[in-house]
């Protein structure tokens, strides 16, 4: 397995679905954790997810699409472990809906967690990350959570759509950024499929509610129907991904799309 001993990593959205397995793969394979969520920290949800993940782990309150939640969240980090080697930017929104219908305020709310909190994470992790990297093999390392909707697109999923395929070509960019001016940091990108998630519940019941069809698990057997390997995938499978790219052992990957869909995008 992974030997991830002696980091420190950050994942937002790390309260439940692909967040949770991320971090609890990381925590296995040795680093120390922290996690990110919307929560409280006195919430019984942070408390279990906190036992759930051991080794240490802490709990940060963090708005993504929040500046200021990002500068005090990089120094509380900062004064108790002084490194972050390993950033997961999973914290995501849906929002569907056709184009024409859709509230403005609910395509900038996706495009503000899902796009602007990977850049405000960057932005704001970078020192830390840096300071991290100059010591490790490869550097620190950034996994953006992207999507195969970051590839291809699906009706009524505009702006889930555009914010995936922008955190797409950030990874590239700023891979490339960091690469180019010796900054000791790799980025890439993890595009899963679908995943059996809450995210993904909350989805098929909303359209469920407008009539796109009877029940979610209709919805649920028609997108495994149409992946290859014809089923959804589990967390783990995803977090597995992402603690790759966090290990020395993908030290020559950068600007990388590691695609984990069961086949839906080799038709």
């Amino acid at each position: 397995m992974t030997n991830l001993a002696n980091t420190v990593a950050l994942v937002t959205g790390g309260l439940r679905g692909i967040g949770l397995a991320c971090a609890e793969g990381l925590a296995s394979r040795g680093a120390k954790v922290w996690i990110a969520d919307l929560k409280p920290e006195g919430d019984a949800e942070v408390g279990e997810a906190l036992s759930a993940i051991g080794n240490g782990a802490a709990y940060l309150r963090l708005d993504v699409a929040d500046e200021q939640s990002w500068i005090d969240a990089v120094a509380r980090i900062s004064d108790a472990d002084g490194r972050l080697d390993i950033l997961v930017n999973n914290a995501g929104i849906d929002g569907t809906g056709r184009i024409q219908d859709m509230d403005f305020s609910l395509w900038r709310k996706v495009q503000a967690v899902n796009s602007d909190g990977a850049f405000l994470a960057t932005k704001h992790c970078y020192a830390l990350l840096e300071k991290s990297g100059k010591d490790r093999k490869g550097g620190s390392s950034i996994v953006n959570i992207s999507s195969i909707m970051g590839f291809v697109a699906f009706p009524e999923s505009s702006a889930y759509v555009a914010s995936k395929g922008a955190i797409r070509l950030f990874t590239k960019a700023a891979a490339l950024e960091f690469a180019t001016y010796g900054a000791p940091i790799r980025v890439n990108s993890v595009h899963p499929g679908f995943v059996q998630t809450p995210l993904l519940d909350e989805g098929f019941n909303r359209m469920v509610e407008r009539g796109v069809a009877e029940k979610a698990e209709d919805l649920k057997a028609q997108v495994a129907g149409s992946t290859p390997v014809n089923r959804l995938a589990d967390v783990e499978e995803i977090a597995n991904a992402v603690a790759f790219l966090a290990s020395t052992e993908a030290s020559y990957m950068t600007g990388s799309e590691v695609v984990v869909d069961g086949g839906y995008l080799a038709r």
